[in-house]
This record gives C-alpha cells, sequence and structure tokens, in this order.
C-alpha cells in the first residue's frame, strides 16, 4: 500500500503537467508537428476521396478507418502555428497570425466537418460519405484559399 500512494500521486502529477509536455523547444519543432499531423490528415482524407470518386472500390471499413483519422487529425495542428513559426520552409500565409480569430474560426469548422465525415462513414452509407467528404473537402479549400501559399 505504501508503494500505491507515491504512484499514484506520480501518475496524478504527470497527467496535470500533460500540458506542459506539449510545448515545443523551438518553432521548428512545432512546424514540423503541424506539417506532419497536415500530410497524415492529408493522406487518410485521399483515401475516403479515392473511394468517393471512384478511383477504387467503396470499403465501408476503410473509409471509416481513414474517416476516424482525419477527425484524430484535424484536432492536431493547431497549436503547431504559435509564435515563431511563421518563418522557415512553411506554406503559412502572414495572415494566419494577423486573423487568429479568422484561422481559429476555420480550424473549429474542420473539426465539426470531419466529426460528421466520420459519422457519416460509420453508417457505411456512400451516399453520405460523399456529402461530408464535399463539406470537408470545401471547409479545407476555404481555409488554403485565404492562408496558404500556392
Amino acid at each position: 500500500m505504501k508503494f500505491l500512494a507515491p504512484l499514484a500521486m506520480a501518475v496524478a502529477i504527470t497527467s496535470l503537467s500533460a500540458p506542459a509536455f506539449a510545448q515545443f523547444q523551438k518553432p521548428e519543432d512545432a512546424v514540423k508537428y503541424r506539417k506532419a499531423a497536415f500530410t497524415v490528415m492529408a493522406s487518410h482524407f485521399g483515401r475516403v476521396g479515392a473511394m468517393v470518386n471512384g478511383r477504387v472500390p467503396f470499403d465501408p471499413k476503410v473509409a471509416a478507418d481513414s474517416a476516424a483519422i482525419v477527425e484524430t487529425m484535424s484536432k492536431l495542428p493547431w497549436e503547431g502555428f504559435g509564435p515563431g513559426t511563421d518563418k522557415g520552409d512553411i506554406r503559412a500565409l502572414p495572415a494566419i497570425w494577423t486573423e487568429q480569430a479568422k484561422f481559429k474560426e476555420g480550424a473549429d469548422k474542420l473539426q465539426v466537418e470531419t466529426a460528421k465525415l466520420s459519422a457519416a462513414a460509420k453508417t457505411g452509407n456512400l451516399d453520405a460519405v460523399k456529402t461530408a467528404f464535399g463539406a470537408v473537402g470545401q471547409t479545407c479549400k476555404a481555409c488554403h484559399d485565404a492562408y496558404r501559399k500556392d
């Protein structure tokens, strides 16, 4: 019993300090993190898109799994847009840092739409997936048009 109390305390302290571990040592680390999150999200979104566009046969399990990953990943990259992350090999426009409230609205909308895509994919109904996929795509495009070079 004497062993369990310190162990429980260590677990509690570690859990409460988790946000501190989320901080990046250097701005370059944050840029790498957000790029990686977007890459994984795009890869799995592309898998769903291939099914939606008829390039590969619709597989409800693959669609649901990929949509769930897209939903999860849609929550991650935003902390990678902190101070000092506006320099280097990036495709982000300066407007991200000058229009933070509007940029956050876009991030929030993406998370809402990807949750809808994930829910639609779980139904196994291709038409529902197509509709939700289109909404996510429009949300991505709106943000890219406003905040991404190229």
